[in-house]
């Protein structure tokens, strides 16, 4: 049975410096405890809380991460998107227009097995960009025909119950739907009864003592005066969050998913 098993470590939304710290630190002790086939990361705030760059990606890839998903703010720093035409391990979401630069899925070969991981961006309180469910109608069809037996989606959106109908739509035909985006971890990962594992969000790697990341006293500010004050990032300790799977490659089915926490102690800037 076990050389059916594929094991996918996925890492919530990495927030600048303390997030990239923080999973320097994590890393090992996940590898350890989770031995994955597969390890994907959404890297779309590792960019001092905003985007991503070539330099981040390429530190990203070497440190043992193969693909890089992404969200709406991949758009924030422009000299990625020769990066996202010409890298298939970099993601941006599935959704956007045809002609917006990058691709929202790639396939990787891992222990034999066939695997599409898929970048998808939800419309309720975001932008009014393609549909997420028609679009993984048609993704589905694509991913099979290069025999992707196992489907992993980021679905990178505000609201719970997108998320949650979104999986329910692709349960059984999809192995996993995890939510990203709010930076709060919930706690219903769950396997649907097609065999598809769901969490809504899989969290935030990035300080914790902060608000989603950013300084918390200029989070307040802004909340109680309206005022554009700029968001930095918060520095301190920093949890690194996520989800393990294991997923039957025979049946693209997951057989398990648990959340994690890692606490860091780092508090380098």
């Amino acid at each position: 049975m076990a050389e059916n098993i594929i094991r996918v470590l996925f890492i919530a939304d990495i927030v600048g410096n303390p997030g990239l710290n923080a999973l320097e630190e994590a890393l090992p002790v996940l590898r350890e405890t989770h031995k994955p086939d597969l390890i994907v990361a959404n890297g779309e705030n590792s960019a001092h809380g905003k985007g991503l760059t070539p330099h981040i990606a390429e530190g990203l890839f070497q440190s043992g991460i193969q693909v890089i998903t992404t969200g709406n703010h991949i758009w924030s720093r422009k000299n990625i998107f020769e990066s996202l035409e010409h890298d298939p391990r970099i993601l941006r979401p599935l959704n956007y227009p045809a002609d917006t630069p990058g691709h929202g899925s790639t396939v990787l070969t891992v222990k034999g097995k066939r695997i599409g991981v898929v970048n998808l961006q939800g419309r309720a309180f975001m932008y009014s960009i393609d549909c997420p469910f028609r679009c993984m109608d048609e993704e589905i069809k694509r991913l099979r025909g290069q025999q992707a037996s196992i489907v992993i989606v980021d679905f990178h959106a505000e609201a719970t119950a997108e998320k949650i109908a979104l999986a329910w739509y692709l349960d059984g035909r999809v192995s996993s739907v995890i939510g990203t985006h709010t930076h709060v971890q919930t706690a219903d990962e769950r396997i649907l009864p097609g065999g598809t594992s769901t969490i809504t969000d899989a969290g935030m790697t990035g300080p914790v003592d902060s608000v989603i990341g950013m300084d918390k006293d200029t989070a307040v500010k802004r909340f109680r005066t309206q005022l554009p004050v700029m968001y930095r990032i918060a520095s301190g300790d920093s949890i690194v969050c996520g989800v393990g799977l294991t997923i039957d490659s025979e049946t693209g089915q997951s057989l398990s998913i648990v959340r994690f926490q890692y606490h860091s102690n780092t508090s380098k800037p």
